[in-house]
């Protein structure tokens, strides 16, 4: 299981592209919440709203997604990381086999 993690513009954008994921089973299930953000642009500390999507899906199809997310995003360069899940509970595990199939 691979655990793939971006910020949106807020939380609809983030739901539309989670929604579209799940749709075209390339997530078993994502998570959505707001979420306040501090960062430099233009040389300026930044201090906005965003919203967070947690994607929940397998490793084959990590390339996918990525490139799914830059596509379909709104900002022109969106930050998309991917942490690997070492361990699992097994039921969980098989239902996302036969969502993700």
């Amino acid at each position: 299981m691979v655990l793939i993690y971006t910020t949106c513009k807020d939380v609809e954008q983030a739901k539309k592209l989670g929604q579209t994921l799940v749709e075209k089973k390339l997530a078993a299930c994502v998570n959505v919440w707001p979420l306040n953000t501090m960062y430099f642009w233009e040389g300026k500390l930044t201090d906005d709203t965003e919203a967070a999507l947690l994607i929940k899906t397998n490793e084959p199809k990590i390339a996918e997604v990525e490139s799914f997310i830059l596509k379909n995003h709104s900002y022109s360069t969106p930050f998309v990381g991917s942490v690997l899940v070492h361990r699992l509970n097994r039921e969980y595990k098989e239902w996302m086999g036969t969502v993700l199939a």
